[in-house]
This record gives structure tokens, C-alpha cells and sequence, in this order.
């Protein structure tokens, strides 16, 4: 263990468990808890939230990929932010993925795609709509989620990778919430997401290892719809703009909200904070946009 990441783990956790005191399992929600999907029982575990007025209804599915800078978070603090997003009539998939620094790239990414694997093999058991897979993810998640998405959309970046997706598979759609994206060699911040990168990359983050993990870079015309938000707030806001220009190159459909303004400076991930009215705002609008698939498809 570094000391940047007992730091970050110390840190994060008890922001984590702040935001979250007080919160119980709504009644309106069944949960199916500590599944496990790989072989690791300890990281590889995953909890499906479905609400109890739709028992025996195939439902939309949205996976989420949580935050914590790589070397953080678990699918207990984000069970709240999941149920919630459940609540709005989806089946949500919660999962724990293998951290850095034990764990280096691709570790995160692989865990992502055999849960998305896990999601299809087992939709009869859990009442999924196979044909309505979705994805959110944050921070560190985004980024998780931004490059397994362009693995699944472009031939010659997923060559690079040991593993295959399901085959024919991708989301639908998926939220990049507060996301790194674009990473630069040698660029340090407050933030400390370049050391946090060299916890996550095997060599310590060279310019070929920066350059495999830069999302905007592997996304073409086959890259599913995205909503992409940021923050005023958001020590990360400058990224969404990179990730945006590339969509809009690549003529990919695409949402891009800045949520917040100067009297009310929404910062990093504020969506996962439930019990605040600017984080239902968000995703309203995100389950909205996912549901916009779904209607196009009942049409």
C-alpha cells in the first residue's frame, strides 16, 4: 500500500459514509446481495436492486461502475446512489471490481466486462431485458466505463486487451459522470490523479501506458449514445470537454451538461449524494435519457 492511496482510501471513506449516514434499504426495493461473478469472492461480488412492484417483469438494466480514484470503493458505498437509480424502474447491477495499487490495469476492466457477461448469461434468473443494457459510471468509473465501452466498439483497441466481450455486445447507452478521460505524461494536480494513474498502471503510468488508456482516443462512429455530465465544482470539469469534442468528431449522439453555477458550486460526483435535490435532478435526466431508447424501441 502507498501512501497516496491509504490516504485516498482514509479520505474518500469517510466522505463517503457522511454523505450516506442515515440511509436504510427503501421498502419499495428488493435486493439481491453479494453475488459473486469471477473467482475472487472477496472483490469479484456484485448486488442486483430491483423494485418489488415490477416481481416478474423483464426490466431496463443499468451497471454501475463506481468512483474512487482506482484505488478505492466497493459496492457498499454505492448501494444508496444504485437503489435509487432502481427506484426510476430499471434493474441496477452494484458492483466490487479489483483495486489498485494490489490489483494493476487491466484488473478493473476485465472485472467491468465479466459483470456484463455475468448480466446477460444470467437474465432469465434476475429479470433482465437483454436488448436494454445501460451503464453509468464515475470519476475513475467514467474512465473504467469509457475505455471497456470503446473495447466494445472498436476492433483494433480491443486486440490490445487479453480478453473478449460478449460477443456482438455493447451498451446501449451509458452516463459518463465527472470522468478522467484524457491523460497527459507528467501532469500532476492537486487532485493527485497522476499519482493515483501510476498506482493503476503496471509501469507507472509511461507515455505507452497514458496513451492506451486515454478513452477520447479509441472512440469511433460505433460508440453508443453518451449522457456526459460534469460540475462546476468538479476538480475533473476540464475532461468533459476533451470526451465531447470526440464524440462530436466521431458523430456520436451525445448529452453534455455542466450542472451548478456560482451561488451553487456543485462538486466532484455531487449525483451520488441522494438526498440532495440537485443530485435527483441529475438523474432524473439520465434515466430519462436511457428511457428515450426504450420508447424508441416500443414505438
Amino acid at each position: 500500500m502507498s501512501e497516496t492511496s491509504d490516504l485516498i482510501r482514509k479520505m474518500f471513506r469517510e466522505g463517503d459514509q457522511k454523505r450516506d449516514a442515515g440511509l436504510t434499504t427503501p421498502d419499495s426495493i428488493q435486493r439481491y446481495d453479494d453475488i459473486v461473478y469471477g473467482t475472487d469472492a472477496k472483490w469479484q461480488i456484485l448486488d442486483v436492486y430491483r423494485p418489488k412492484e415490477s416481481d416478474g417483469k423483464k426490466l431496463p438494466v443499468i451497471v454501475s461502475v463506481h468512483g474512487g480514484g482506482w484505488v478505492y470503493g466497493d459496492k457498499d458505498i454505492y448501494q444508496f446512489y444504485c437503489m435509487d437509480l432502481a427506484g426510476r424502474g430499471f434493474a441496477v447491477v452494484n458492483f466490487t471490481y479489483r483495486l489498485a495499487p494490489e490489483n494493476k490495469f487491466p484488473a478493473s476492466i476485465e472485472d467491468t466486462n465479466q459483470v456484463f457477461s455475468w448480466v446477460i448469461e444470467n437474465a432469465e434468473t434476475y429479470g433482465f431485458n437483454k436488448e436494454h443494457i445501460f451503464a453509468v459510471g464515475d470519476s475513475a468509473g467514467a474512465h473504467i466505463l469509457g475505455l471497456y465501452t470503446a473495447i466494445c466498439t472498436n476492433p483494433d483497441y480491443a486486440g490490445q486487451y487479453p480478453f473478449q466481450t460478449p460477443d456482438g455486445f455493447k451498451p446501449e447507452a451509458v452516463a459518463l459522470n465527472c470522468g478522467a478521460f484524457h491523460m497527459e505524461y507528467g501532469k500532476e494536480s492537486e487532485d493527485k490523479t497522476q499519482s493515483l494513474i501510476g498506482e493503476y498502471l503496471p509501469m507507472g503510468g509511461t507515455p505507452a501506458e497514458l496513451e492506451m488508456i486515454c478513452v477520447e482516443k479509441y472512440v469511433t462512429a460505433d460508440y453508443p449514445p453518451v449522457f456526459l455530465m460534469t460540475s462546476v465544482g468538479d476538480f475533473l470539469k476540464d475532461q468533459a470537454p476533451i470526451m465531447a469534442e470526440k464524440l462530436t468528431e466521431c458523430n456520436v449522439p451525445f448529452i453534455f451538461r455542466l450542472f451548478g453555477n456560482d451561488k451553487n458550486r456543485l462538486g466532484h460526483v455531487f449525483h451520488c449524494d441522494i438526498k440532495s435535490v440537485d443530485a435527483r435532478i441529475c438523474n432524473d435526466e439520465e434515466c430519462f435519457f436511457f428511457n428515450e431508447f426504450i420508447k424508441k424501441d416500443n414505438e
